[in-house]
């Protein structure tokens, strides 16, 4: 059985770096890439739009996808989302990994943001990027720069969207036992 691979591949022309798609978010945070509109009427910090809303995005997608995706060794890239969905899928497994089960809203909170608000996170083409082979490098220093602020930007929106469904219970402020049974999968056996 496949993987499953991102919609946003039918997207005629991404904003690309190196092979890396800058796809629009819906997020508050500033970044280089322009903004979704939100769904009218607002939804629970928990909940995602319907995928054929303007407002679903790549991030919706990746937290939909990511349980599902988690089991697979091997991911066919079908096209640039893909490896947004790639990325997005590893800082997912990461932020979960720092979440201990004891911990309540604030410390997960203060320790899954400081993993997203961290600057000196790898880019593709630095030694410390996972598969190499099959993400290109940025053309040069400016490139890298939008990238890397791009990437940023995709870091804290998951971040929060990852938050509201881990401690979706407003009642308890315990971490939810079914989205921490993931932290020891590796997709495609790598991390950040």
């Amino acid at each position: 059985m496949p993987a499953y691979n991102s919609v946003f591949n039918a997207d005629p022309s991404p904003r690309l770096i190196g092979n890396f798609p800058l796809l629009p978010l819906r997020t508050k945070i500033r970044g280089p890439t322009y903004p979704l509109p939100f769904p009218d009427p607002p939804l629970a910090a928990n909940e995602s739009p319907n995928p054929d809303s303007e407002s679903y995005d790549i991030l919706d997608e990746t937290l939909a996808l990511f349980r599902a995706n988690t089991f697979f060794r091997n991911f066919e890239i079908q096209g640039p989302a893909d490896r947004l969905l790639v990325y997005g899928i590893w800082f997912i497994s990461d932020c979960l990994a720092r979440i201990k089960p004891s911990y309540g809203v604030r410390e997960a909170t203060k320790e899954v943001n400081n993993a997203a608000l961290d600057v000196n996170f790898a880019l593709p083409g630095d030694p410390g990027w996972p598969l190499n082979q099959m993400y290109e490098p940025p053309r040069d220093r400016q490139d890298a720069e939008v990238l890397r602020q791009y990437m940023s930007q995709v870091r804290q929106e998951l971040a929060q969207r990852l938050l509201a469904r881990v401690y979706d219970d407003e009642t308890e402020d315990k971490p939810s036992k079914w989205w921490l049974s993931f932290t020891k999968r590796k997709f495609m056996g790598k991390g950040l």
